[in-house]
């Protein structure tokens, strides 16, 4: 039996790839495992929403099939509340609810594209992106941020071609962390709406932005259906990554076309995972301020503590992630497992975020940070140090 060639060619989940390299490793006590992997909280959700969980499941609707694009309540609430964030004008109709955020990706690309097409992702990229790219058959082609790690608007417009049918933003970013300024994220909405594209934004760590300002003002634009899909996710908002929430912003005629993928894929999202985000939307405000707040401390304490580090460089930091250049002579895929058996150490090597052809992944890794409190922190620099020397 022959698989799927263009599945085959795929390279295999980075994560689980990751995890591996733990087998057959014994942590000394005064060493345990300190796991910066993965971008997902690991305490469940606050009490008060898992009650109304509890009482949802009481409820015999909760166990049936649902909207394909998801609870109309919910639609309904979450452009409430980006009409606040971004101001502008967002409908129920322009809203679907995902299988968490990654599916909202495969749905927004399969609208729009097929086996030969080409979509434009900055590198280093989120791997789940490209991996859905070559399953399909769709070329993605790297746009090499700057040193900044920013993407450049003219260096992707050299990129497009006449099978170009999207550019993809992730803001703040995975694998970097970094914010994109909003006249930044402007650029390359003018630049797909010029050349007759869609702008793919995904925003699943929106919620911990170092700022209070509107991310963007895309949404303030009448217009900004015909160009802009908008992803989110209520997983690390309100600790549901297993219930898998996300949702999409866009256009209704371009939904119709993603209400078919969702139908064939998972008939409809979870009931109980809507309900707890329409909860946690309505009564969850000032918990998620304060688990901001919690994250934007781990960030500046990471900052502050890498500051000290020597050969270790902090190219960026924000949200989740730190994306940090090692002093090492080992490139990053090498370094990564001996982290593991040396220091105790669980941490993605940059070559998991970018092509094999960019030599820039081996000098880099992602640190998942927000999920090691700041004694956590403290230790790990603190095995750094004693890693190098």
């Amino acid at each position: 039996m022959q698989p799927n060639p263009t599945l085959a060619q795929t390279f295999a989940p980075p994560v689980m790839e990751a995890r591996r390299w733990l087998e057959g490793v014994t942590f000394p006590p005064e060493r345990p495992l300190l796991n910066l992997s993965q971008a997902a909280p690991v305490a469940p959700p606050p009490a008060p929403l898992q009650a109304a969980m509890v009482e949802a499941l009481a409820d015999p609707s909760t166990h049936l099939y649902g909207p394909v694009l998801g609870l109309p309540a919910l639609r309904e609430r979450l452009a409430e509340q980006m009409r606040t964030i971004y101001g502008g004008a967002v409908t129920p109709r322009q809203i679907a609810i995902t299988s968490g955020c990654n599916q909202a990706f495969c749905a927004a690309i399969t609208a729009l594209a097929g086996p030969g097409d080409v979509v434009i992702l900055p590198t280093p990229w989120y791997f789940n992106h490209a991996m859905w790219l070559s399953m399909q058959g769709i070329e993605a082609t790297p746009l090499p941020c700057d040193e900044h790690l920013l993407p450049d608007p003219e260096q992707a417009a050299h990129n497009i071609t006449p099978r170009t049918r999207a550019i993809v933003l992730v803001t703040p970013n995975n694998p970097t962390g970094m914010e994109y300024p909003p006249a930044l994220i402007s650029a390359f909405r003018d630049l797909a709406r010029a050349r007759g594209i869609a702008l793919i934004i995904d925003e699943t760590y929106r919620d911990f932005l170092s700022h209070d300002a509107a991310p963007h003002d895309l949404f303030t634009d009448p217009e900004w259906d015909d160009t802009l899909i908008h992803l989110y996710s209520f997983s690390k908002a309100y600790r549901l990554t297993g219930h898998r929430v996300g949702a999409m912003a866009a256009s209704p005629a371009l939904l119709a076309q993603v209400e078919k993928f969702l139908d064939t894929v998972t008939i409809c999202p979870t009931t109980l995972g809507q309900r707890a985000a329409l909860w946690g939307l309505e009564n969850l405000g000032d918990w998620l301020a304060g688990e901001r707040a919690e994250i934007l401390r781990r960030r500046a304490a990471l900052i502050q503590s890498f500051g000290a580090l020597e050969g270790w460089q902090l190219r960026s930091c924000g949200a989740y992630f730190a994306y940090v250049a090692h002093p090492s002579d080992s490139p990053s895929y090498q370094l990564a497992p001996r982290l593991v058996r040396e220091a105790s150490l669980l941490i993605l090597p940059g070559t998991m975020f970018t092509p094999t052809s960019d030599p820039s992944g081996a000098r880099h890794l992602r640190i998942a940070y927000a999920n090691a409190d700041l004694a956590g922190l403290s230790e790990l620099t603190r095995r750094l140090r004693s890693f190098d020397r």
